[in-house]
């Protein structure tokens, strides 16, 4: 009797697993066979729940650029998860059969979606708008910070305009980033400050959202109409160059307020010299990114120069050059003669390019160094050369990645990492200024690294006249 039973049971585990496994095979047969969906049968049903979360967002978001766009918002999309949809489908690389003609784009969304507002000088949401917003069921909450348009040394303080918005209706999120053209030319959002507003966490939950965790950079970038979907919304006109973007755009703002004490601590140059100075560096800075950028090389602003932006918002006046920093990686043999076609003269090349690379260029009186960087274990490093007697060196620095910042109104790169950066060059007083500095011994992070054979001296060590 009792082994009865058991059989008994048995048998109903297997047919209880069998029903399901073939279930699933239904869903998953029905859900990538175009042909099979829509009915009015089973087929329906199945299709419908498979949908049933992408209809939410063609829904609410479709309902949301209603109000939006009677309101004159300029909104576009700029979640990376639908532009990467909008990318693949331009590119022939989506299985049509696998992605529903209703909702080819925005059920990728996981339910949140990123809108970017184009900010201007008066981008407050109107009251009527986000009352009728709330009449349709959208919660919301919108956060607030500095202007970066008014950021400066000599600003003691800068006004609040809006920083991201959110929306929320049943349980899909509209995240509304807010983009301002800044002084250098490109467009900067602010982080989201989400622990000081417990409306924001209520409405986000345990959602992960595309952008807010760091301040962000981007190049400015054409705006077009379309329809995803069946709702209207503009997009970038080059979706792939946006979301190239984005890994990599982290921002950094200055500290201006160190900045303003280490100018009451120590004043400012204005002699005509450190004036004059600040103005030709300024122009060979702008000089050479423009020439990096052309050929497609990155470059971060390094040693005196990343310590002057880090410190005091600005260049050291008796630096007397301007340094940059490049991977090695990232070397191009058509660097050197782009630098020389903007008249700038070659004065020294220094290593090969597998070991201690080096070069300095000239552009009247002053000097643009750049020092090209190696990884190595945990580390990173760029040498130096001692031209008089082969010697060479090894500044050692702690493993760092590449963040934006404005800078004498220029876009430009410097190590996420400042601090460490700059402590491992300068050391623990690298707040005070300096004046005497012998390249060889002052940073504590100089160590020898052997000498170059005199045979190799005519490649690793080369001088040139620029007078």
């Amino acid at each position: 009797m009792c082994l009865w039973r058991r059989r008994k049971l048995r048998c109903f585990l297997f047919l209880l697993i069998a029903s399901i496994l073939s279930l699933i095979f239904q869903i998953w047969f029905i859900h990538n066979n175009s042909q099979f969906q829509g009915g009015s049968s089973f087929q329906g049903m199945v299709t419908k729940w498979l949908n049933s979360g992408s209809n939410g967002a063609q829904e609410n978001l479709k309902l949301f650029m209603k109000h939006a766009s009677q309101a004159n918002l300029p909104l576009f999309l700029m979640d990376p998860i639908v532009l990467e949809a909008v990318r693949n489908v331009s590119r022939g690389s989506v299985d049509e059969r696998r992605a529903p003609h209703h909702c080819r784009y925005l059920c990728s969304s996981q339910g949140v979606i990123t809108l970017g507002l184009l900010g201007d000088s008066d981008v407050k949401v109107k009251p009527d708008l986000l009352q009728s917003l709330q009449d349709d069921g959208f919660q919301y909450v919108i956060t607030e910070g500095h202007d970066p348009r008014l950021a400066s040394v000599a600003s003691m303080a800068a006004g609040k305009v809006p920083h991201h918005m959110l929306f929320r209706r049943h349980s899909f999120l509209i995240h509304i980033v807010v983009l301002y053209e800044r002084p250098g030319k490109f467009l900067w959002h602010a982080a989201v400050e989400a622990e000081k507003t417990q409306k924001w966490m209520s409405l986000v939950e345990d959602r992960e959202l595309q952008f807010g965790e760091y301040e962000g950079a981007y190049d400015k970038m054409e705006i077009i109409p379309t329809k995803l979907d069946g709702v209207k919304l503009n997009i970038p006109k080059n979706p792939s160059a946006f979301l190239q973007q984005i890994p990599h755009a982290r921002f950094l703002e200055c500290n201006y307020g160190q900045a303003r004490k280490f100018h009451t601590a120590y004043g400012s140059d204005q002699t005509a010299e450190g004036v004059e100075f600040v103005g030709k560096a300024k122009s060979l800075l702008s000089q050479g990114r423009a020439v990096l950028d052309r050929i497609g090389v990155r470059f971060w602003m390094s040693s005196g120069t990343c310590l002057g932006w880090f410190r005091q918002c600005g260049i050291i006046p008796h630096s007397k050059d301007v340094d940059f920093g490049i991977w090695i990686k990232d070397y191009k043999d058509t660097l050197i003669p782009a630098f020389q076609a903007a008249g700038l003269s070659l004065k020294h090349r220094f290593g090969k390019v597998e070991d201690s690379f080096e070069l300095s260029f000239q552009s009247g009186d002053v000097k643009l160094d750049i020092f090209f960087f190696y990884e190595e274990d945990d580390i990173m490093w760029n040498g130096g050369t001692q031209a008089r007697t082969g010697k060479k060196f090894k500044y050692i620095f702690p493993r760092f990645t590449l963040c934006w910042t404005e800078f004498l109104d220029m876009k430009v790169r410097v190590p996420c990492e400042t601090l460490a950066y700059v402590q491992a060059n300068y050391g623990a007083n690298w707040y005070e200024p300096v004046k005497q500095w012998d390249w060889k011994n002052s940073p504590p992070n100089v160590q020898p690294n052997g000498q170059w054979p005199e045979e190799e001296w005519s490649e690793v060590i080369q001088l040139f006249d620029v007078r």
